[in-house]
């Protein structure tokens, strides 16, 4: 019979062969940790078009894994506004029926995008009305979230103009404020490590992912003087309106999950806006209006901070 230590040898052999094929082929592996998942510890090979998970060329499509899929896929890191359970512009969203819709809130309100027992998702939304205008003109400026005992906030920062050079986004973690230094790919980890948050270009562009619940691509963005000219927003001279672009993917939503997106993913959702319209809009500004960006009081809202921390 083989000794104990020659059983570690052969194992410890195979195992640095297999990792030198690995790294020889220059195609990241990447595992599911969750242990909710299907494919819990399975290995999956990157596609040959995106090797890598964090590419070092941030106009580089990465690497994503479907947990629950078992599936690898190529995307790009930032905000894509015609993708799934984006929300970009005067907001117009892609819900996770892959379905395009509007919703029209109102300048300084705060709403609940997605509400679960695991996780709360508000918007805060900036805008204006111009004379003559029934409703404001509204951009997403700020997310809040909660999940577990943990709250985080992101926000695009006030500018009279738009510098590419500069960073417009600003965060905080439990309520304290904290710094992501400059540069592709620099990072900052909380303590108990339930939020990530990259860059995905020098400035204004994030990546946040928050431990198996969510993962969230982020860019601040500014109103464009074209946009203004195009859709006659009527912009004051010392405010370029800075706001998000938005990006999520979620993991193990609950099936009564609510929220202006949330709803989405419900497996019996039927949107309700007209089809064959330019502009579908979805309403429910009443449902998800919440007091603040960090709290979650809407009269749909599921999120119980208290009983989050306690799962």
């Amino acid at each position: 019979m083989m000794s104990i230590d020659t059983k570690f040898s052969i194992l410890l052999t195979v195992y640095i062969t297999i990792l030198a094929i690995e790294v020889a082929s220059a195609q990241e592996v990447v595992t599911c940790t969750s242990r909710r998942s299907p494919c819990f510890l399975k290995r999956l090979r990157c596609p040959a078009e995106c090797p890598l998970r964090t590419p070092t060329n941030p106009k580089a499509k990465a690497c994503f894994v479907d947990c629950n899929k078992c599936e690898v896929f190529c995307r790009a890191r930032k905000p894509s506004c015609n993708g799934l359970g984006s929300g970009c512009y005067d907001p117009r969203f892609i819900g996770g029926d892959g379905a395009v819709f509007y919703f029209h809130g109102k300048s300084d309100n705060h709403y609940a995008l997605v509400t679960d027992s695991s996780i709360q998702i508000n918007a805060r939304f900036i805008g204006l009305r111009p004379e003559g205008r029934t409703r404001d003109f509204t951009w997403i400026q700020a997310l809040g979230l909660m999940f577990g005992s943990h709250s985080f906030t992101v926000e695009a920062k006030r500018a009279e103009k738009w510098v590419e050079t500069t960073d417009h986004l600003s965060f905080t973690f439990d309520g304290t404020p904290f710094q992501l230094q400059e540069g592709h790919l620099s990072n900052w980890n909380s303590s108990d490590n339930a939020v990530l948050i990259e860059r995905t270009e020098k400035v204004n562009s994030v990546m946040i992912t928050v431990n198996e619940v969510a993962e969230i691509s982020v860019s601040a963005v500014p109103v464009t003087e074209q946009d203004d000219r195009i859709h006659k927003y009527n912009l004051p001279k010392d405010d370029c309106f800075a706001h998000l672009e938005v990006q999520f993917r979620f993991f193990g939503l609950s099936d009564v999950v609510e929220g202006v997106l949330g709803k989405t993913y419900r497996p019996d959702y039927e949107s309700t806006a007209k089809r064959g319209v330019e502009m579908p809009v979805v309403g429910g500004a009443d449902k998800y209006e919440t007091t603040s960006l960090l709290s979650s009081d809407c009269k749909s809202c599921l999120f119980s901070p208290g009983e989050a921390a306690d799962t």
